[in-house]
């Protein structure tokens, strides 16, 4: 395990990381505005494994494969925010179409889509390759103090996460009005796009 004062700076550098608007924040904001807590909490759950997944996978080192190799990167690049403009756009034509309570529920839907934001985001596998190590201790267990701090990751970045459904869907029931509810939801659908735009343009390799 790594020492108390590694784990206090990492914890607080991943704290502000999971503070700082990105896709994760802006989509379980929508999710949740528009079709509730439960749709939320679902997506919630696939942030979390599609995080766990990321650091095992930076462990093994398949996350420095992929910073490696530039055809990969830019695939998972274009996937992640062409996905990302795809959830914005259904959240606009659903937040037009029917109120909330109309929807289907999809919870294994909400789940997946949680858990391939995640997947497509190189920026996620950045995360794992560039900053986790700089508090690792190498007098120490490699592997042991990687996975606790994967795990410490994932833990704060889910309660921040669980926060935001429950706000983002205390907002849902507070603006009664289908009108203003679907003016909600497409403000926030906008701003998924602008997110989309930034992460695409944020993760751009320069040119050799």
């Amino acid at each position: 395990m790594p020492d108390l004062s590694g784990l206090f700076g990492f914890a607080l550098a991943v704290l502000v990381i999971e503070v700082t608007p990105g896709p994760n924040m802006a989509w379980i904001a929508v999710l949740s505005a528009g079709s509730g807590r439960k749709a939320g909490l679902s997506a919630v759950a696939g942030i979390a494994l599609g995080l766990l997944v990321i650091g095992a996978a930076a462990g093994l080192g398949l996350a420095a494969l992929i910073t490696a190799a530039p055809a990969l990167y830019e695939v998972l690049r274009w996937g992640g925010a062409l996905f990302l403009l795809y959830l914005a756009w259904e959240g606009w034509r659903e937040a037009g179409e029917s109120s909330p309570a109309k929807l289907p529920d999809g919870s294994l839907k909400h789940f997946s889509r949680g858990f391939l934001i995640n997947a497509l985001n190189p920026k996620a596998a950045l995360f794992y390759v560039a900053v986790l190590p700089e508090f690792i201790d190498p007098a120490r267990s490699l592997p042991l103090q990687a996975a606790a701090l994967t795990v410490l990751s994932v833990i704060i970045a889910t309660m921040i996460h669980t926060a935001i459904v429950f706000a983002a869907a205390q907002a849902q029931s507070l603006v009664s009005d289908r009108r203003r509810l679907m003016i909600l939801r497409r403000i926030l659908s906008a701003l998924l796009v602008l997110i989309a735009v930034w992460l695409f343009f944020e993760t751009a390799r320069p040119a050799a």
